[in-house]
C-alpha cells in the first residue's frame, strides 16, 4: 500500500474512532477499546522486532512498565506538566532498549529470548522492591490526567480519541518505515544476517535502532496507560504481559503491521471472556489461573492451523 493510501485509510478509522467514542455510552465497551488500543501501539512495536528484525523479545512488559512508572514518577513526584512526562517515558524507553541491546544482540535465538526474559524479571522485581521510589506493591496513586486545549483526558470517551490517535499515527509512521530503504534493510537481516552485513547493511547498529523504536512505542504505551488508569503498581507488568504481547503479535501476523492490532482486539476480547467465563462455569480459580493455558493453546492452534495469523488469513481469503 502507497503512503497516501495508508494515510487515507488510517484518516478514515480515525474518524470512526472519534464517532464511536462519542456515539456508545457503554464506559465498558469504551475502556475495552481503550485497552485494545495501547496494547496495540505496544504489540505494534514488538511486530516491528519480531516481524521485520526476526528479533525475538520476551521482556517487552518491561518497557511499558518503565514508560508507566518515568511518566508517573516525574508528573507526581517531579511536578512536571504530564506531556513532558510522556516525553520522558518515551526516551526512558528508547535509552533502555538501547543499553539492553547492545550486550543481548550479540546473542541470538533462544539465548536472546532468554536474556530478554531476564530484563522484564529484573525490572520487575525493582518495582516490587524499589519501594521508596516506586511505592513497591502497593503502586503510585495520584497519577494526573493529560489534558489537550485545556480539556483533561479524564473520560473514556476522550481517552479512546486520544489513545486511538496515537495509534493511527504510529501505525502510519510503521508504516512509511517498513516500507523504506531502512524497512527492506530488516527484511535482509531477518533473512540472513550474514547475507545481510555481505551487502553492507550495518546488522548490529540496524537491530538496535529498531529495538530502541519498540522500546519506545511500548513506554509510550505505558505512559498513556499510568495518565488514564491514574493509579500503578507492578502486578500488570510482569511476564505474564510479555507473553500476551508476543501472543498478540503472532495471532495477528508476525509481518503484519495492522495484524498487530487485530491481534491485541483478539487477546483483550479472549481475556474478557475468559473473565465472564469462568465466575459463570463456578471454577474456584479467577481468570488469571487459566489465562496462560489458553494463550498457550491459542499460539498452537495459530502455529499449526494459520501460521499467516489473522492478517495473512484475510489475505489468503481475499
Amino acid at each position: 500500500m502507497d503512503a497516501q493510501r495508508r494515510w487515507r485509510l488510517l484518516g478514515a478509522v480515525g474518524l470512526v474512532v472519534a464517532a464511536v467514542s462519542y456515539a456508545v455510552p457503554s464506559s465498558y465497551v469504551l475502556g475495552i477499546l481503550v485497552f485494545v488500543a495501547l496494547n496495540g501501539l505496544a504489540a505494534l512495536g514488538l511486530s516491528l522486532v519480531m516481524g521485520f528484525a526476526g528479533q525475538v523479545s520476551l521482556g517487552q512488559a518491561a518497557f511499558f512498565a518503565i514508560g508507566a512508572y518515568a511518566s508517573g514518577l516525574f508528573s507526581t513526584g517531579l511536578g512536571w506538566n504530564p506531556w513532558l512526562g510522556v516525553v520522558a517515558a518515551v526516551a526512558a524507553g528508547a535509552v533502555a532498549a538501547v543499553a539492553i541491546g547492545l550486550p543481548v544482540f550479540r546473542l541470538s535465538g533462544l539465548l536472546l529470548a532468554m536474556a530478554t526474559l531476564g530484563f522484564g524479571v529484573i525490572v520487575y522485581y525493582v518495582l516490587n522492591n524499589w519501594a521508596a521510589v516506586t511505592g513497591g506493591p502497593s503502586g503510585l496513586t495520584g497519577i494526573p490526567p493529560l489534558s489537550v486545549g485545556g480539556i483533561a483526558i479524564d473520560t473514556d470517551a476522550r481517552a479512546l480519541v486520544l489513545v486511538g490517535f496515537v495509534l493511527l499515527l504510529a501505525l502510519g509512521l510503521a508504516g512509511n518505515l517498513v516500507d523504506s530503504r531502512v524497512g527492506r534493510a530488516l527484511r535482509a537481516i531477518h533473512g540472513s544476517e550474514a547475507a545481510a552485513a555481505s551487502a553492507g547493511i550495518d546488522v548490529m547498529r540496524l537491530k538496535l535502532a529498531v529495538f530502541a523504536a519498540a522500546g519506545g512505542l511500548t513506554a509510550l504505551a505505558g505512559a498513556l496507560y499510568a495518565h488514564y488508569v491514574r493509579f500503578i503498581n507492578p502486578s500488570p507488568f510482569g511476564i505474564g504481559y510479555s507473553i500476551e504481547l508476543v501472543v498478540m503479535v503472532v495471532l495477528g501476523g508476525v509481518s503484519s503491521l495492522p495484524g498487530a492490532v487485530l491481534g491485541a482486539a483478539a487477546v483483550v476480547l479472549l481475556v474478557e471472556a475468559l473473565r465472564a467465563l469462568v465466575p459463570a462455569l463456578g471454577a474456584s480459580h479467577g481468570a488469571a489461573e487459566y489465562e496462560i493455558v489458553l494463550f498457550g493453546l491459542v499460539l498452537m492452534a495459530f502455529m499449526i492451523f494459520l501460521p499467516g495469523g489473522l492478517a495473512g488469513g484475510r489475505r489468503r481469503a481475499a
